[in-house]
């Protein structure tokens, strides 16, 4: 491993710990109590991004089987910068707002027995996406940096080997954004 990897890969993991640890931090702290309007606009634009990124990891995919090395990197470099983009946004927006209820039709924070029989098996089903989403997204944050490191050093073979890790696990993470998305949208307070 050269120097630059050394260093390269202490950085990965020091920002795979920050981005964590703002992430913890922002379900602990209190909203401000000023909210700018856009807010609001922002969990849509979030499922948009996670929608554009799945597509564009397919794309990827296609584009690297048909060896066009040069469309490939094009096009990671732009689901990379979309992914900053939503992390960016995901921040900003849990700054302000916390968590929606799954559920929580009245929009009043508390679950009424109703409200649970509503939404019956669904609400298992889109916690079990949502765990599976968050956790999987703590892990692949630093395997997607990691292959970018090794993709743009031209380090192939290593590049190769991290990549069948992390590419699955992006394109679940952006998928079930998706459908957490389109599933907690409904309850949303705005």
């Amino acid at each position: 491993m050269k120097l630059n990897d050394k260093f390269f890969l202490r950085l990965i993991w020091i920002v795979s710990a920050v981005v964590l640890l703002v992430v913890i931090i922002l379900k602990v702290i209190p909203p401000p109590q000023y909210k700018p309007s856009f807010i609001y606009l922002l969990p849509h634009v979030i499922g948009g991004i996670n929608a554009t990124c799945a597509v564009l990891l397919v794309i990827s995919l296609i584009f690297i089987k048909r060896k066009n090395i040069q469309a490939h990197k094009v096009t990671n470099v732009i689901t990379f910068i979309l992914s900053a983009l939503f992390l960016v946004f995901y921040i900003l927006f849990h700054l302000y707002e916390k968590d929606t209820k799954y559920g929580d039709l009245d929009h009043n924070g508390v679950l009424s027995a109703a409200e649970l029989a509503a939404v019956g098996i669904t609400r298992i089903i889109y916690f079990v996406i949502l765990i599976t989403h968050i956790i999987l997204a703590v892990v692949v944050l630093p395997l997607i940096l990691i292959s970018f490191l090794r993709g743009f050093s031209m380090q192939i073979e290593r590049h190769r080997k991290i990549v069948r890790w992390a590419y699955p696990i992006w394109l679940y993470v952006a998928v079930t954004g998706v459908i957490v998305y389109l599933m907690i949208s409904p309850y949303y307070n705005f």
